[in-house]
This record gives C-alpha cells, sequence and structure tokens, in this order.
C-alpha cells in the first residue's frame, strides 16, 4: 500500500543533506550542502504525513503539488515526481536551492507545528530535478506546432525565462532582451555560487536556447534599442526587468572611495567565478582581500555579500543591522550559516558617517582620505511600524567608530524610472516607481504590453518572479489568441 510508505515523521527524524564544514566551504564557492543519495531522499520524504489540507503548497507562490512529489519519491518513483514538481515550477532545481523554505512551505508544514521538525522539502524538490537532469528526463522544449505570433521579453531573470519558457512550449516565436551578457539575471550575476552554482543556471539557459529562445544580450533597452523598436517587432511585449537601483545612504562621507553597492560587488565575484577578467575586483575594489569589510543591512543581499567577503579571504566581516536578530528580513538559516562561517552580527546599529581617522569622530568630520572606519550608532527598538515590526530608535550620544576599509550597502533595491529611461509615453508607474500592472494578468497600461515580477511587486522573491512570469505568459496567450480571431473575422 502506498500509504505504508508515509507518515513516519513520528519514528524517522528529520535530516538535512550534509553540510560542509565551515573551514571547508570557505575556501570555495561550491555549494555548502551535498546531495541526498537515494534512500536518504526517500526516507525523508516518507515523513510527510499527507495532511488534507496541505498548508505547504497553500503556502507556496506556485501552489506546488509537495505532498504529491513528497509520496511518489518515498515511493521511488522518481521520474513521475519530477514530472509533477515540474508541471507548476518552471525551475525547480533553483527554487529548491535559493527560495526561503523556512519561510514557506517547511514554515507551514503540519508536523513542524506538531513538534517532530518539518519535512526537508527544499532539499528533496532539488534532489528530483537534479536526478532528472542526470538521467534525461529533462526534455528538449520541442512545440507541437510553431506559430507566426513573436512575443518580445525585456530582461532575462526568472520572470522572464519562466514566461519564455511556457510561450515557446505552445509555439509563440520568443526574443529575450538583457543588459547583461549572460541570461539568468541576477541567478546569474546576484546569487552567489554558495547558494546556487552556476552551471545550474546555464543549463535552463541551454534548454531555453536549444527549444528556440532568441537571446539578444548586452542589450540597454532605451540606449542600444528602443522599446518602441522591440514593441514594433512583436505581437505582445512582457517587461521583467527586475529592480537593480540601490538604495543608498545620505550619511556624511557615504560617497568615499571604498563604500561600494552590494550588485556591483556580487556581480564581481560572480563574474570572476566564470573566469571573466574584472578589473575593479583585481584593482581590490571590488575585492575583501586582507580587508575589514563592513556590510550594512538585514536582508538576503546582505548575508551574500558577508558570506562572499569570507571567501575572498577578508580579515574580519561584520553585518550592522538596525534591528534584531527576530526582526530581520533574511533568512535565519542564512545567518547561521553565516556565523558559522565566523561573521560576526552587529545588532541594534546603524551608520551615522564615514571616517578616515577614528579621531575624527570627535570633531565630527567625515572623508578626506581612505576610509576607515564607520561611526555606528547604537538603536534601541520602539513601537510597531506600518508592517508591524518594531521600528528602530536612535540612543542619544551610544555610538562608536567601527573599524572597515570596505563597506559594502546591502539596504535594498528600487526600480529605475522606466519611462524616463526607455522615453516611453503612457506607460503608467505607482507612486514607489514600480510599473502599473493588474494584479492577476500583469497587463499594463499599454495595449499589449504585460509586466511581471520585481518591477511589479518590488524586490520579492524569486519564486515569486517564477509565478509571475507564468502567469503572464497565460494572459499573453489568451491576448494573442484574441488578436488572432478579430484579425480572422
Amino acid at each position: 500500500m502506498a500509504g505504508q510508505k508515509m507518515l513516519k515523521f513520528t519514528t524517522v527524524s528529520r535530516d538535512m543533506p550534509e553540510k560542509r564544514s565551515a573551514d571547508d566551504r570557505t575556501e570555495d564557492f561550491g555549494e555548502i550542502y551535498r546531495e541526498y543519495a537515494a534512500a536518504k531522499a526517500e526516507e525523508q520524504a516518507s515523513r510527510c504525513s499527507q495532511c488534507g489540507v496541505p498548508y505547504c503548497q497553500s503556502h507556496c507562490p506556485l501552489q506546488n503539488n509537495i505532498p504529491d512529489w513528497l509520496r511518489l519519491t518515498a515511493e521511488g518513483r522518481l521520474q513521475e515526481a519530477y514530472e509533477i514538481s515540474q508541471a507548476t515550477n518552471t525551475f525547480p532545481e533553483i527554487c529548491g536551492r535559493i527560495c526561503p523554505q523556512d519561510r514557506l512551505c517547511e514554515g507551514n508544514c503540519v508536523i513542524e507545528q506538531s513538534g517532530h521538525g518539518t519535512v526537508t522539502i527544499g532539499a528533496v524538490e532539488k534532489y528530483i530535478t537534479d536526478t532528472a537532469f542526470d538521467e534525461g528526463w529533462v526534455k528538449p522544449i520541442r512545440p507541437h506546432s510553431e506559430r507566426t505570433e513573436s512575443v518580445g521579453i525585456i530582461g532575462a531573470g526568472p520572470g522572464g525565462l519562466a514566461a519564455a519558457d511556457m510561450l515557446r512550449r505552445q509555439g509563440i516565436q520568443v526574443t529575450v532582451y538583457d543588459r547583461y551578457d549572460r541570461g539568468g539575471g541576477l541567478l546569474t550575476y546576484g546569487i552567489p555560487g554558495f547558494k546556487l552554482e552556476k552551471d545550474v543556471v546555464m543549463k535552463r539557459m541551454a534548454q531555453l536556447e536549444d527549444g528556440g529562445v532568441e537571446f539578444v544580450l548586452n542589450c540597454n533597452v532605451g540606449e542600444d534599442l528602443s522599446f518602441d523598436a522591440i514593441r514594433g517587432k512583436h505581437d505582445a511585449v512582457l517587461i521583467a526587468t527586475g529592480v537593480y537601483k540601490t538604495r543608498d545612504l545620505d550619511n556624511p562621507g557615504a560617497e568615499a572611495d571604498g563604500i561600494v553597492r552590494a550588485i556591483d560587488y556580487l556581480t564581481a565575484s560572480n563574474r570572476v567565478s566564470f573566469g571573466d577578467e574584472v578589473p575593479e575586483y583585481n584593482s581590490g575594489e571590488l575585492n575583501a582581500n586582507g580587508k575589514k569589510v563592513v556590510v550594512i543591512g538585514g536582508g538576503d543581499t546582505a548575508m551574500d555579500c558577508v558570506r562572499t567577503a569570507i571567501r575572498q579571504g577578508a580579515t574580519s566581516v561584520k553585518c550592522l543591522y538596525r534591528r534584531d536578530r527576530n526582526n530581520m528580513p533574511g533568512s535565519q538559516r542564512e545567518v547561521q550559516n553565516a556565523e558559522e562561517e565566523g561573521v560576526e552580527f552587529v545588532w541594534l546599529s546603524a551608520p551615522k558617517m564615514f571616517v578616515d581617522d577614528a579621531a575624527n569622530l570627535n570633531d565630527g568630520r567625515a572623508i578626506s582620505g581612505p576610509l576607515r572606519g564607520v561611526v555606528v550608532d547604537k538603536m534601541r527598538l520602539g513601537q510597531p511600524d506600518a508592517t508591524g515590526r518594531q521600528s528602530p530608535e536612535l540612543i542619544d550620544g551610544a555610538h562608536y567608530v567601527e573599524e572597515a576599509d570596505l563597506v559594502v550597502k546591502a539596504l535594498g533595491f528600487e526600480p529605475e524610472d522606466l519611462p524616463a529611461l526607455w522615453g516611453v509615453d503612457g506607460l503608467e508607474v505607482t507612486r514607489w516607481g514600480t510599473v502599473k500592472a493588474d494584479f492577476t494578468t500583469g497587463k499594463t497600461s499599454l495595449d499589449g504590453v504585460y509586466a511581471a515580477g520585481d518591477i511589479v511587486r518590488g524586490a520579492s522573491l524569486v519564486v515569486w518572479a517564477i509565478k509571475d512570469g507564468r502567469d503572464c505568459a497565460a494572459a499573453i496567450m489568451d491576448y494573442l489568441s484574441q488578436a488572432g480571431a478579430v484579425a480572422a473575422e
């Protein structure tokens, strides 16, 4: 009986894949978790309670059929498990690696609530799809028939690629435009290899190219090619640019040499891992080797920066965050990994100014020479803000100097001003600068133009971008079908 394979959470303990030791993993940028063996994957999948109301599924943005593919894995029916997983998720091997499962599926697992430890959903998901690639179960994209309609997608990140996959499978001619020299967006250049090795992303890129998706890379829309030209070439357009504008600091000395943006720092590191020549890395500008590093921020990007700095050979790495551990937005799992690797978290702290000499603290002078430190204000938590989190408040007179040779700003991302950048009339944006789009279809104020992912939501999770890309692809198919029906009349 299939049921005999499941509900083993009372006798089988939660067991994550083996994690490489901190000393071992900080020597390279390889992923830190090893792969499950088949028997271990089956064992851990068998812990699923197969509950009647699967909260893991309902709290997954993609509504993945998690209990079904866990049961199939427990029964050794791995190819079927992959097919079920792939049916709702374009990139399960990526989500299995970088989704914050502790806040989504695993954080809402019923057996976790009863004290038995959540099912290791993410690790099993990763194992299923990695095995599928190894066994040749990941099939090429081959539409049953070709269609004449074409769609232009601006942005080769997870949202744009998910839409490209869905549209191409239905025979649509798809062209993806991206500013970088490789597709993948932040999957390629923003997320370090220790969380997502780049060959994983490149395999999906190769699948899309082999399936007939055309990529126009090194293309800055508004400079190399106008938005109107893209719109004129295609029957529909999807804007999936993500958000790349860094939230900045206005503290005295914030423009000094030695203070860099997280996106620049992470991109340089990832380019080096590809073997690219990166002058800013070689010069030391975007390289933490031998330096005292301070990262400002408390999200997942900040975690990526501190852990990258450790691997680059920083002499010390400290993370300043204005709230406490319980109120930080980043994954607690990532904080634990960072602490194991030697990162020091300085909670309830915010930058006051940047100095070139500790003595400058006394007379309030900021930078005039090389960066030597950050004047740090100590904070306390006050009343909750609109999000429900306690607001940080300054403690008067409580400040000190934190020595630093390199400061990385990881304060989050905001949307670029696309209408101005692209010279587009009529593209409506919200008061936050994101593209104004229908919540379910992604339809914008321009006919035949859709938008998906962070450029609509603001900075969010990869899994939400995948969902938005898939939803927009469905809406675009409806739009093209309606346009075709009108043309045929």
